[in-house]
């Protein structure tokens, strides 16, 4: 029932090998220091809430989450990030956007600006792609040990208060508002359904579909770069492939 691109292509992911678990590592353990510096370490705050359970979900030990939490508070020395937001052009004119913490505001930027530059894009000022997305909030729920059939999963989630649901053989996205984002996670939970992955990020309002392989092999290279900085915490953008290239190694 979505007209939104696919998960794959809004929030762009790739297989985390082994060797990639250390750099994931930290990048939940930022989210989980700034989240916990917003709301002085109150874990029933929403933000940090879901900081939690992306970290334990993607197996980082509970003493990495505590004493991220511990820092956040000011509790234990450590970086002080700040949150920043890049947008800019890749090939083919696709508009995308690149969240950031870090503690060198100056140096992340000139770095993001190179990538961007060396892979066919450009970046641009704030606002010059932002106006085309919409920030909202994504639950990934995986179908294995959901006893629901399809149709009673996505009235589930409709009347909980979600606006749109995406259905592929892994599972659904369910997408909501920043308001609902948070009832409509503790609905799922209260009905025993595990929310494998929730984010709030910004979702395009329309989609440009990629048609040529090269042309797709280039932007994927680049949102793979933009992906593997240190600093980056999401990349988005507005392509969609075309069912054409579903085959295709990009």
């Amino acid at each position: 029932m979505s007209g939104h691109s696919k998960w794959a292509n809004i929030k762009h992911k790739k297989g985390k090998a082994d060797a990639q678990k250390g750099k994931m590592f930290t990048k939940l353990g930022r989210e989980l220091v700034v989240a916990s510096r917003a709301c002085g370490g109150d874990v029933n705050d929403f933000r940090l809430k879901i900081a939690i359970e992306n970290a334990k979900s993607a197996n980082v030990p509970n003493e990495n989450i505590q004493r991220a939490i511990l820092k956040g508070t000011g509790g234990a020395e450590g970086t002080v990030y700040e949150e920043l937001r890049y947008e800019g052009y890749g090939p083919g004119g696709v508009a995308i956007m690149v969240d950031i913490l870090t503690d060198n505001r100056n140096r992340t930027a000139g770095e993001v600006r190179y990538i961007f530059s060396k892979n066919g894009g450009n970046m641009g000022e704030t606002g010059c792609v932002g106006w085309m997305f919409e920030e909202k909030g994504q639950l990934r729920i995986q179908r294995e040990g959901i006893k629901l059939s399809d149709d009673d999963f996505m009235m589930l989630a409709l009347e909980a208060g979600a606006e749109d649901i995406e259905i592929d053989e892994d599972g659904f996205v369910v997408y909501t508002t920043p308001e609902t984002m948070e009832e409509v996670h503790q609905a799922l939970l209260d009905q025993k359904i595990s929310v494998e992955e929730s984010v709030l990020s910004p979702v395009p309002q329309n989609t440009l579909e990629i048609a040529d392989v090269d042309q797709a092999r280039k932007i994927v290279r680049l949102m793979d770069k933009l992906e593997d900085h240190d600093d980056s915490q999401g990349v988005y953008s507005n392509f969609e492939l075309a069912e054409a290239l579903a085959g295709e190694d990009l």
